[in-house]
């Protein structure tokens, strides 16, 4: 229950393909309190990012095989982009492939994590408060913004 509560109030950016993972992850996401923002393939997720404001969102969730552009792609170009939390923003993979190439393909990248599908809801649930703490502990206070 406190993990839960500690997302209430989150939003974060979900790339997703597949209609049925995106309903799935979203639902999970929704269900602890988080705010989801879909893209429906990498180049949305960059577009969506890119057009954000300052603390629009806690995380990226990327799924890595995507039409138009990958999440690897997508991480890439979020990372070098001229938003003011392209290297701060915590982005993590999500993907059927789990093996150590796959992790370590996803770091070279820029994400900060791995998440395996399907989505175990409390690996989610950790990694999320993971990284969006260590994001809110590097953040200038919100309210100065």
């Amino acid at each position: 229950e406190e993990a839960a509560f500690s997302l209430n109030g989150r939003r974060v950016l979900l790339a997703e393909d597949n209609e049925v993972n995106m309903e799935i992850t979203t639902e999970l996401l929704q269900m602890n309190g988080v705010a989801v923002t879909q893209a429906w393939n990498g180049a949305e997720a960059v577009e969506r990012f890119r057009e954000a404001e300052l603390f629009a969102f806690d995380a990226v969730l990327m799924d890595m095989q995507m039409p138009v552009m990958d999440g690897y792609s997508a991480a890439k170009t979020i990372r070098g982009s001229m938003h003011p939390e392209a290297k701060t923003m915590p982005i993590i993979a999500m993907t059927a492939n789990a093996f150590s190439e796959d992790v370590s393909a996803a770091l070279a990248a820029g994400m900060n994590g791995h998440i395996a599908k399907p989505i175990d809801l409390d690996i989610l649930v950790m990694m999320l408060n993971k990284y969006v703490k260590k994001m809110d502990d590097d953040r200038p206070d919100k309210n100065e913004a």
